[in-house]
């Protein structure tokens, strides 16, 4: 059984002993770590016994490039202060309230957030919600941790997650040298930054190789 299942059973198990009320489920970690397959993946599981599932990502709070622009963090995209913290906020808070809840998501490959592109109805037990900075030791992000029913951390050690940042880009058409140098320069810094501000979880998981 490889870690990804091994992963998806541990949460299931805890998840499916809960009654029928409505749960909010944190999986956060450092970028590329594999908070999305996971997350994907556990929902599977759980709409497969009949329990309805819905995955959120933070990403979609990415605030625009033009917005960035302005205020001089276009080369820090991905960083916290990068983020509409306090709109992502208020909507944990919506999804507490039991109504539909719309929700961006992000499109990497078009970079930019869709509003409105995620659908979590008002009869969803389990809001599955992944992002970097869920569990994260800073403001106004601490705000967060009393709104979590059950929070997951997943971990890989730095130089794969340095690989995996390199092949995002490159997955993304760029050369080698761009690919190394956004890498570097932004992505692992912020990776680094996930990892020395770290809340603890309810699950610390071990990542694997093949996580994307």
């Amino acid at each position: 059984m490889d870690k990804l299942t091994q992963h998806i059973n541990t949460l299931a198990e805890h998840l499916l002993q809960v009654g029928d009320a409505r749960q909010i489920i944190a999986i956060t970690g450092a970028p590329a770590c594999g908070k999305s397959t996971l997350a994907i993946e556990l929902a599977r599981r759980l709409t497969a016994q009949r329990r309805s599932a819905v995955v959120v990502p933070m990403d979609g709070f990415h605030l625009d490039n033009a917005v960035l622009a302005d205020m001089g963090l276009g080369p820090r995209k991905g960083a916290p202060e990068t983020f509409d913290a306090d709109g992502f906020i208020r909507l944990v808070h919506a999804l507490k309230s039991g109504r539909d809840v719309y929700a961006p998501k992000f499109d990497r490959t078009r970079d930019l957030a869709i509003a409105g592109a995620v659908k979590i109805p008002a009869a969803t037990q389990f809001v599955i919600v992944e992002g970097n900075y869920l569990m994260f030791d800073e403001n106004p992000w601490r705000e967060l941790v009393p709104l979590w029913d059950v929070t997951a951390r997943l971990e890989v050690a730095m130089p794969e997650l340095r690989a995996r940042l390199i092949h995002r880009w490159l997955s993304l058409n760029h050369t080698r040298m761009v690919a190394t140098r956004r890498a570097e320069g932004n992505d692992i810094p912020n990776a680094q930054r996930v990892v020395d501000r770290a809340l603890p979880c309810d699950f610390t998981l071990d990542g694997q190789p093949h996580l994307s």
